[in-house]
């Protein structure tokens, strides 16, 4: 079974050591692609666009449809359907620029299921792909503290650069309605259909003994947790439940740490190592929780908690056919680590 995010580490190193940006980097990709969007914008769209890194709308980030969005019933930032076909494209750079391969995929994916929506709902105006916004927080720069959020139902990328050198990517919601495609063009898709199948041979591949440490509830909840909520509060997950990693076996363990690996490396390898090493990320402490059915097209729900991330999967709604995922950082959410090192250091 692979092995992603030592490896990266690796790939990392010499990015990390330079005190310049580095053509083809993550810092230097990021901060080209954002300042271009930035001068295609009129005077107009940068009212919509722009904000203060001290912004309310910062933390004010969503995975509903516009119109179910409280209490505006829309979203901030500038719309898809609101830019011309260049600037639609620049944003789309942006987006690339801090998602890998496989992420990017998935995010164009998750935005073409707005329009499978569309016409298997008669046409509902809610569904479209070209809803999705872009805000821009802070001054884009090599140095200080920056940030950007590209998001519309059912995804929210939230990417924070601080020097041009370190990032965080959290929360990173990524949904999927219809979970699986059952008619049409595209019957079949799974956007998210790796997310559910892991997590599943997980929870199977446990012994009745081991069952019963991990399952937390025999239904599952309607919905992710953690929600839309702006911060995770540790004590709503303390102590750690579920079956704890020194409690599975070898194989085991390759599927849990599997299982991480899925929602980290849709951002660009670069991106992931300077992130969990930063954050000193292990998955040694991880617990694996389990709710509802073990079998494909019952509702369920799993998470794994390390001391650092939560890890969120739910798949009820929809009959059982309308998947939420979510990547949170305890204590990070936004650059919320990166903004505390920046005052510490200025106060200095």
């Amino acid at each position: 079974m692979r092995r992603i995010i030592p490896i990266l580490f690796l790939l990392s190193a010499p990015f990390l050591c330079c005190t310049t940006l580095l053509a083809d980097s993550p810092g230097h990709d990021l901060l080209l692609t954002t300042k271009r969007f930035i001068q295609s914008l009129s005077e107009d769209q940068k009212k919509e666009t722009l904000f203060d890194n001290t912004s309310e709308h910062r933390r004010d980030w969503d995975f509903l449809p516009d119109k179910f969005i409280k209490p505006h019933g829309k979203r901030f930032g500038l719309g898809l359907k609101n830019m011309d076909k260049g600037q639609r494209l620049l944003a789309h750079a942006m987006l690339s620029a801090a998602l890998s391969n496989k992420g990017y995929i998935q995010a164009t994916s998750t935005m073409m299921l707005e329009q499978i929506l569309y016409d298997l709902e008669g046409q509902n105006k809610i569904r479209d792909p070209e809803l999705y916004y872009v805000s821009i927080f802070g001054k884009p720069a090599e140095k200080g503290h920056w940030g950007w959020r590209f998001e519309g139902h059912h995804m929210s990328i939230n990417v924070t650069v601080k020097d041009g050198q370190h990032f965080s990517v959290t929360p990173s919601f990524f949904g999927a309605n219809p979970g699986e495609v059952r008619e049409g063009a595209f019957e079949g898709l799974r956007v998210l259909g790796e997310e559910e199948e892991i997590g599943r041979s997980l929870i199977k591949s446990l012994s009745k003994e081991q069952r019963k440490k991990a399952v937390i509830m025999k239904e599952a909840p309607r919905d992710i947790l953690t929600k839309q909520d702006q911060t995770v509060d540790r004590k709503n997950f303390t102590p750690a439940k579920g079956i704890s990693r020194d409690a599975l076996n070898e194989e085991q363990r390759e599927i849990l740490q599997r299982l991480t690996e899925i929602y980290v490396e849709k951002y660009r390898p670069e991106i992931v190592s300077e992130l969990m090493g930063r954050r000193g990320a292990s998955t040694d402490s991880a617990h694996f929780a389990w709710a509802g059915g073990f079998e494909r097209g019952e509702p369920h729900y799993y998470r794994v908690q390390t001391e650092k991330f939560l890890f969120e999967y739910d798949n009820v709604q929809g009959g059982a056919n309308h998947v939420h995922s979510v990547w949170r950082d305890f204590n990070g959410d936004f650059g919320a680590d990166l903004l505390r090192e920046h005052y510490q250091k200025s106060h200095k």
